[in-house]
């Protein structure tokens, strides 16, 4: 089955569902590194691997879901709820080492207007306007529309012109209704997150795509979320990387994460069927620092960025450090036989 999807492949043909079925369920490791490095170095010939000098604030772990996967989420007076001012974040940022880009997300706070949003954009931007700003998930934004009672459009809008550069891609999770319903019945739904992306695409703002794989889905299922990530992608082009998340275990849902070779797979085949979007990236966060190496020999050519602090993944169980230093990403690439890329927001290259 290989064999043909490399033909295929080889041939400038766009690989099927069925196709990325087989490579999911293949063992043959080095063939699907070989082939995703061969897709990879088609739209990446200089074999550049990129990081981002970045920073993540998440305001507030207060929410107003409580999703079966997710362990940072806390309500209000709960212990361990916590709730950032505008200001406390612009001085956590001044404390900072130099940083090109700000990701903020967090939880869905019961109490926070539209505006506020708005006020923490502006502010971020104001104290550092070099800085690209990626903040809100699809679920912050679809969230932000329901208590302000404005169209996507308007509150897009309205973002865009406070200081949001770009979108992450978080709260994709699984789009299939029968994993949703069971891992996130009160998130937005599947449709409802490609709806807030769609229109993040039409009002300019280009945005990232993740799935969270390796919990209660299965193959099919994550076949079927890549081929909506894919379809988008060809309505909008306004993807500009991927990201596989593998599943952190200490939450509702408990088991393990999956395994390195699990992880490696999905990053191949991400790469092999994506093949409209440029970038696929090793969240090393999740990963961990050696995977994520070796990701970049099956198909991965971002290794996210300094981070700093993430607190996201490490209260679901994440054993990584909580941010890396720029040496420390460049002797990763370096070792994988790499070309270290330092990046903007946008995936120019900057020195």
């Amino acid at each position: 089955m290989l064999a043909a999807i490399e033909k295929k492949i080889g041939s400038g043909k766009r690989i099927t569902e069925k196709d990325a079925l087989a490579l999911f369920a293949s063992d043959d490791i080095f063939t699907l590194g070989e082939l995703a490095s061969s897709a990879l170095r088609k739209l990446n010939p200089k074999e550049f691997v990129y990081y981002v000098r970045n920073f993540h604030v998440n305001p507030t772990n207060i929410c107003v879901n409580r999703c079966r996967f997710c362990a940072f989420s806390r309500s209000k007076g709960e212990e361990g709820a916590y709730e950032l001012t505008i200001e406390e974040i612009i001085r956590k940022l001044r404390g900072a080492p130099g940083f090109d880009e700000v990701h903020i997300v967090g939880g869905l706070h019961p109490d926070w207007p539209f505006r506020h949003y708005l006020d923490l954009l502006k502010a971020v931007k104001k104290e550092f306007p070099q800085a690209g700003i990626k903040a809100f998930t699809a679920a912050e934004v679809d969230y932000m529309a329901r208590i302000s009672a404005l169209p996507l459009k308007e509150v897009l809008i309205a973002l865009k012109e406070s200081g949001l550069d770009l979108m992450p891609g978080g709260g994709a999770e699984i789009f299939h209704p029968e994993v949703r319903n069971s891992l996130c019945p009160e998130k937005l739904s599947g449709d409802r997150w490609l709806a807030v992306m769609r229109a993040a695409h039409k009002a300019g703002i280009k945005t990232n795509a993740t799935m969270l794989y390796g919990h209660i889905e299965n193959y099919r299922h994550r076949v079927s979320h890549l081929k909506k990530i894919r379809d988008l992608q060809d309505e909008t082009g306004g993807f500009l990387a991927f990201i596989p998340l593998p599943y952190q275990p200490m939450t509702e849902i408990g088991g393990e994460s999956p395994s390195g070779i699990e992880d490696l797979k999905c990053i191949a085949a991400s790469r092999l069927f994506l093949d409209n979007i440029a970038h696929i990236k090793a969240y090393w966060v999740m990963l961990g620092e050696k995977l994520s190496q070796v990701a970049l020999l099956f198909g991965a050519d971002d290794l996210e960025g300094t981070v700093m602090e993430e607190k996201i993944a490490h209260m679901a169980g994440a054993k990584t450090k909580q941010g890396l230093t720029e040496d420390e990403l460049r002797h990763i690439i370096n070792r994988a036989e790499k070309i270290p890329a330092r990046r903007d927001s946008f995936y120019r290259t900057i020195g």
